[in-house]
């Protein structure tokens, strides 16, 4: 969107963009370059669900300003934020809604069993910073298949989630183990049907073991949102949004109905929160927030 000027400083013609770069520096202490929010109030949300948003996904806003900009849209979570953050977010009031920090990454998980002895002793020290510090959720990753029949993989990340679940239940957190596709982001990643995670879940038979349902990656790689949601929300601890194809905005300009899923997912009387994970394509990424964060409170 074009700025359109709107005043003058000290005779200088002030765009929009200028003046809302001014507004957000006079809030939190420094402007953010290229970030154009829109600071007008909007109305209350619904509270039929629980919003957040992935804090990866903003990279030019410090953590202190992602805190202030989703208290000003009026949720106050944030997903992915390790510990040396969170004194940030509880200075701000905003929850950590998906703590991370303890995986090895992405492609080594707890589907090779030679990572278990390191993901066991970070994942038994992270369980505690996460139950001290009064959180709940906590991300875990099967890792790449490397070879592997996935059912020899779920055997082993079954042993390996089993030495350090009934820490996890000790101490109230939840593991939750990521779905992400295997076909255009994460090549041989095990965890990439949500068939094997429930199983994996049914095998480990634990209230704090659950997959975050990433809709955007099981869009690509089965399809079938709301049904899904329907049959294995049990097993469903977290959600996560982006638009397909892209993994941008959540608008009409992609395939998927994110009101009618939104529907879905609160109609299973879902108690936990639903993250904005897309990657912002517009000129204004937190006027995209603002609108998908709309688009999802029914």
């Amino acid at each position: 969107m074009p700025d359109h000027s709107i005043g003058s400083i000290q005779g200088a013609r002030v765009t929009r963009r200028d003046a809302l770069r001014i507004a957000f520096a006079g809030s939190i202490g420094l402007a953010t370059a290229g970030v154009t929010p829109s600071m007008a109030a909007i109305a209350p949300l619904k509270g039929n669900l629980k919003h957040s948003v992935a804090r990866w996904t903003f990279p030019k806003l410090s953590v202190a300003q992602l805190c202030q900009t989703v208290k000003g849209i009026g949720f106050a979570a944030i997903d992915l934020v390790g510990p040396e953050d969170w004194p940030t977010l509880k200075s701000h009031g905003v929850y950590s809604s998906m703590c991370n920090g303890a995986e090895l990454g992405l492609t080594k998980g707890f589907a090779g069993r030679q990572f278990h002895d390191q993901l066991v002793e970070r994942y038994t020290r992270h369980i505690d910073l996460v139950a001290d510090a009064g959180y709940r959720n906590l991300i875990c990753f099967s890792g790449n298949r490397n070879g592997m029949d996935p059912q020899e993989g779920m055997a082993n990340a079954e042993a390996g989630l089993k030495r350090i679940l009934g820490h996890a239940e000790k101490r109230g957190v939840v593991l939750v183990m990521e779905l992400l596709n295997s076909r255009v982001d994460h090549p041989d990643y095990l965890c990439d049907h949500s068939a094997w995670g429930v199983e994996l879940c049914q095998r480990l038979g634990s209230d704090h073991f659950g997959l975050l349902y990433d809709i955007y990656h099981m869009q690509i790689m089965e399809g079938d949102i709301i049904a899904t949601i329907g049959r294995h929300h049990a097993h469903f601890k977290h959600y996560h949004t982006a638009g397909v194809p892209g993994r941008h905005e959540i608008g009409d300009q992609q395939e998927l109905q994110y009101p009618a899923i939104c529907r879905a997912i609160r109609d299973t009387g879902f108690d936990g929160y639903l993250a904005q994970e897309f990657m912002p394509a517009a000129p204004d990424p937190i006027g995209s927030l603002r609108e998908a964060i709309r688009l999802c409170d029914v």
